[in-house]
């Protein structure tokens, strides 16, 4: 039965391309940012581990709060300690040559979340960067704390889509900060997926596979995806979130689409959702170690992501659209004038 299955799947998370691939970074292109890898990770310490490689960029210097705290040449590592406490720490990797970047830890930490994170902070294909601190993903927000709902206030979140199905948005009602917009997006509305629980591995891994198609060519799937993809071209005020359960399956999709339409290549949007994987361990070996051994089976495939789920999307994308761009505009209803405009926006370099 549906309700059986979306109670397995809502529950367990509550106990806790050819044509559509982008294509791949050209060696020739140029780009105003020099910087091929850079990021940022905050350890459990208070320490932020910062990486870089700027081949033309030959020496970068690193600023937070407007103090410069590591320096190093085209290519280095440095760890950073001693900061001041801030819902989000920000560093400015600036390059001897060229545009520099912004760049922050892709999580963002919440007490009653695991996987609220920054949609942005990836190269595209053609070297510019996706911005961060404009949209962000997530898991579900009904057991956001007061200070949570404060530090997204703080973020400037202006609009959240929900794109649950109605028994989960009941259950686990969404709460949401101060002043923001909330939009209700049911990506399984009207949806044939979910009809049966699965009885075995195969029969889950079949599930989500499924379900990953119906996403992309499912009516419920394409109103959810043009809500948001529209919304957050139309929002120049952002900051937006969207989210679902787990923030893995709906939210990983709304992502993918999302980089993809950006010109982040394929290999780089794979990484970004099967990082639920890690960011979920956690919650999803609570999970699993309170079932039995055969009913754990089952239930892990439905707790994981795995690159056949999101491959059988971009499958479908191919399949029904032909490619990723007759996707947008006849899926979504995006067009080239809002795709441009969404590049504009959301991409640096």
């Amino acid at each position: 039965m549906k309700k059986a299955l979306l109670a397995a799947t809502v529950v367990a998370s509550a106990l806790t391309a050819t044509l559509i691939t982008a294509p791949a970074a050209n060696a020739g292109a140029r780009s105003a940012i020099p910087f091929t890898e850079a990021t940022v990770t905050a350890g459990a310490d208070g320490s932020f581990t910062l990486e870089w490689k700027a081949p033309t960029g030959k020496r970068v210097e690193i600023r937070a709060n407007g103090k410069v705290v590591a320096k190093g040449g085209a290519q280095g590592r440095a760890v950073v300690t001693g900061l001041p406490a801030a819902d989000r720490q920000w560093f400015d990797f600036t390059p001897q040559r060229g545009q520099g970047l912004r760049l922050a830890d892709r999580l963002v930490k919440l007490e009653g979340t695991a996987n609220f994170r920054d949609a942005g902070g990836y190269r595209t294909a053609t070297g510019q960067w996706v911005k961060m601190g404009e949209v962000y993903r997530s898991d579900a927000l009904n057991k956001l704390t007061p200070a949570d709902l404060a530090k997204l206030r703080r973020l400037h979140i202006r609009t959240v889509f929900d794109l649950r199905m109605e028994d989960e948005r009941t259950k686990d009602a969404d709460k949401v900060p101060a002043g923001a917009a909330y939009v209700v997006a049911d990506v399984f509305a009207g949806s044939g997926s979910f009809q049966t629980m699965p009885r075995t591995p195969e029969e889950a891994v079949r599930a989500m596979v499924d379900a990953e198609r119906a996403m992309v060519s499912g009516a419920g799937g394409k109103k959810a995806y043009a809500q948001v993809l529209d919304g957050i071209e139309r929002d120049r005020a952002r900051s937006v979130l969207f989210h679902c359960t787990a923030g893995k399956d709906r939210t990983g999709w709304a992502n993918a689409a999302l980089l993809t339409a950006l010109g982040v290549p394929r290999q780089t949007v794979e990484a970004d959702y099967l990082a639920s994987n890690d960011y979920r361990k956690a919650a999803n070996d609570a999970i699993l170690s309170h079932l039995p051994a055969q009913q754990a089976a089952v239930y892990k495939p439905l707790l994981d992501v795995r690159p056949e789920y999101l491959n059988a999307g971009y499958d479908e994308v191919r399949t029904t659209y032909g490619s990723f761009d007759r996707y947008l505009e006849d899926g979504l209803g995006i067009d080239a004038r809002e795709l441009k405009q969404l590049k504009k926006d959301l991409l640096v370099g």
